[in-house]
């Protein structure tokens, strides 16, 4: 298996995938953010819509409007209470503008349509280093603001007293998650990454409460079903995707049920 080309790409875009995923999914777990994660995959969609109608790669046009969708949210969802709303208002905004987009486009927009589900079996070398610049580009944004994200997360009330701007540190979050959809939607698609940014980083924060902890162990775990569901998909035929997100939600089931056997199955 480990032979083939294309598995060593897919193997290596795996990796990236659920080594941002694993980072950036613990924060969106603890800032309860499931919901803008996936908006502003989908809004990636949109936008790929729009770099196959004017000619260039999807990959720009997913990065210019997750980061457009992710300060729209920011600017419009400054209280928690709005954001949902806001978030919905931005998605469902971004999704008609997709779809008028693909029925302008005259010829049939494949690389658009395979941002939904992947192509991390089809990948080449060069677009796995071309995903490996935004990882580390996604991950260094991220470092800088993780004390203040977690301390901001944590207790906000805290924060705000302490200084911290919490709008700008929420609208620099939102990039971040931008950042890191642009550089996972072209391999693992918008409806996969969903999954690796939140099933995986949730079981690990049951499974432990230190901050450092629970990001080892949800990139140890988002490695764990990107890897072993390429390789399962390669053994049986059956598509990654649903491999690696029924993998992604195994992983959240037993950490579950653990936790509960802790805890005498409360």
């Amino acid at each position: 298996m480990l032979s083939e080309p294309f598995m060593q790409n897919a193997f290596l875009a795996g990796g990236f995938v659920a080594v941002v995923a694993g980072v950036v999914g613990f924060f969106v777990v603890l800032r309860g953010a499931s919901f803008a994660a996936h908006a502003l995959a989908q809004v990636g969609f949109a936008g790929a819509a729009g770099a196959v109608l004017l000619g260039i790669a999807p990959i720009w046009g997913v990065l210019s409007f997750a980061l457009l969708g992710g300060a729209g949210i920011g600017a419009l969802g400054e209280r928690a209470a709005r954001r949902d709303a806001t978030t919905a208002l931005v998605m469902t905004a971004a999704l008609g503008t997709g779809a008028l987009l693909l029925i302008l486009n005259r010829t049939y927009a494949t690389d658009a349509f395979s941002l939904l589900f992947g192509t991390i079996v089809g990948i080449s070398r060069e677009q796995v280093g071309g995903m490996a610049l935004l990882a580390l580009a996604t991950l260094a944004f991220l470092a800088l603001l993780h004390r203040p994200l977690v301390f901001a997360s944590v207790n906000p009330d805290a924060a705000r007293a302490r200084g911290i701007p919490l709008r700008r540190l929420e609208t620099a979050f939102l990039a971040c998650l931008a950042l890191a959809a642009a550089a996972t939607v072209p391999t693992v698609g918008t409806l996969l990454i969903f999954a690796l940014l939140v099933a995986p980083p949730a079981a690990a924060m049951l499974l432990t409460d230190r901050p450092a902890a629970a990001i080892a162990t949800a990139i140890a775990l988002n490695l764990l079903c990107c890897w072993s569901g390429i390789a399962l998909a390669y053994w049986t035929g059956l598509p990654v995707g649903f491999l690696i997100a029924l993998l992604a939600a195994l992983v959240f089931v037993a950490a579950r049920s653990v936790t509960r056997a802790r805890r005498g199955g409360v």
